[in-house]
């Protein structure tokens, strides 16, 4: 069976979120914090294998219109890196409005606005997930 990790690939952070044992639904994890190009992707093939997992799913940052920004081509460098070290299968998926998305729910759930960077990130990378786990459910129910 599957099991699906996804990131949110900041300048800064890395959000991290799982699904859990039937593929039915996120769950946020933790927030990588950065140092470096080489030791990100090493840090995250770590985690793959940490989290058992055999897909992984990236947010790709595009402009609102869905055109590539320089921040896709910078994603894009990463995955491609993150691919190659991990050996697994990395899915794009757009991450359009997932961070805004985060940012509300945790307002919502009453956290100040200051904690809210602890926790973003990996409330980001989980919104992407499920945004991929609804579409893979979404094509079985059509078939």
């Amino acid at each position: 069976m599957e099991r699906y990790i996804a990131f949110d690939i900041g300048d800064r952070r890395i959000g991290v979120a799982v699904s859990d044992p039937f593929n039915s639904y996120a769950l946020p994890s933790s927030t990588y914090v950065r140092t470096g190009f080489a030791k990100d992707v090493a840090a995250l093939v770590a985690l793959i294998a940490e989290k058992g997992a055999t897909k992984a799913v990236c947010g790709l940052p595009v402009n609102a219109d869905g055109t590539p920004s320089e921040q896709t081509e910078k994603t894009e460098r990463f995955i491609r890196a993150l691919e190659e070290a991990a050996g697994i299968e990395v899915i794009r998926a757009d991450e359009r409005y997932t961070t805004l998305a985060a940012h509300e729910q945790l307002h919502e759930s009453g956290r100040k606005a200051k904690e809210h960077k602890k926790y973003v990130d990996a409330l980001a990378a989980a919104g992407i997930l499920d945004g991929y786990l609804s579409k893979i459910k979404n094509k079985g129910a059509k078939q």
